[in-house]
């Protein structure tokens, strides 16, 4: 079933209006016709309305409610991704899996070997793209919020921004062995914030990562492998995803 997002204005007693863009998607795009059922929910909310396409106008799209209930899918703490800028298209795909594996915000970082420059006009239309994204994963994996893809950060301004984080990762290839990074990783609980930086391509520089250390960040290891920037964050995002799941299941704090 598709899901989509509205303000809090658009759900009244009456029924739920659709406006913006979804209105082009639902009627000429996903071509639904009165009768079909969607989902839709105010960012942040989490409460989930099902709801009946009743009438389809030229600048909106009628809903009636079927039910209504509280909904929660989100993971019970606040991932932030700190992603070291990629070459090409790549930082659309890790903004997508990243939204889809439950973080809560993405921060592009510019670091030493970050290749691509950014000016002010091409940031802001970057941004834009990218929000779009998040917002299009949101919808596809039913996710209550739209995680915000942030403005481009220095690698300095992003490890004061992660000050305040309760815990803050950064995998790097000479870091201890996996039974140390697996200690680091399960304490991580129920309420706490947790930062992830990932370098661009051809990772961090060394004295980057010691500085990140010095602040309070652990450096972690995901294998015997050399990752990707597009595979790394996601590699580690799965594994907090899958822990923190797993202990709200069974009721671990």
């Amino acid at each position: 079933m598709y899901h989509f997002f509205v303000n809090p204005e658009q759900i009244q007693e009456s029924g739920i209006v659709i406006l913006g863009t979804d209105v082009n998607h639902i009627r000429n795009v996903l071509r639904m016709k009165p009768g079909e059922k969607v989902s839709v929910s105010a960012d942040g909310a989490f409460r989930e309305y099902l709801c009946e396409i009743s009438k389809i106008e030229p600048d909106c799209i009628r809903l009636g409610i079927l039910s209504a209930e509280d909904e929660n899918r989100e993971l019970p703490c606040r991932i932030t991704l700190f992603q070291g800028l990629p070459k090409s298209d790549k930082m659309e795909l890790i903004i997508q899996k990243a939204v889809e594996l439950g973080v809560s915000e993405v921060v592009p970082v510019g670091t030493r070997r970050t290749v691509v420059k950014l000016d002010a006009k091409k940031e802001q239309s970057k941004l834009k793209r990218w929000n779009a994204i998040s917002e299009s994963a949101a919808k596809q994996s039913g996710r209550m919020v739209i995680p915000k893809v942030k403005e481009l950060m220095k690698f300095s301004d992003a490890l004061a921004y992660a000050q305040s984080m309760d815990h803050v990762f950064i995998p790097y290839e000479h870091a201890q062995g996996m039974a140390e990074s697996r200690e680091l990783l399960q304490a991580v609980r129920t309420g706490q914030s947790v930062g992830v930086f990932i370098g661009p391509e051809g990772g961090f520089e060394e004295d980057e990562v010691q500085k990140a250390c010095s602040l309070g960040a652990s450096a972690v290891s995901l294998g015997k492998r050399i990752l990707r920037t597009e595979t790394a964050g996601l590699a580690i995002l799965s594994v907090l995803m899958f822990q923190l799941e797993c202990n709200d299941a069974i009721g671990i704090n």
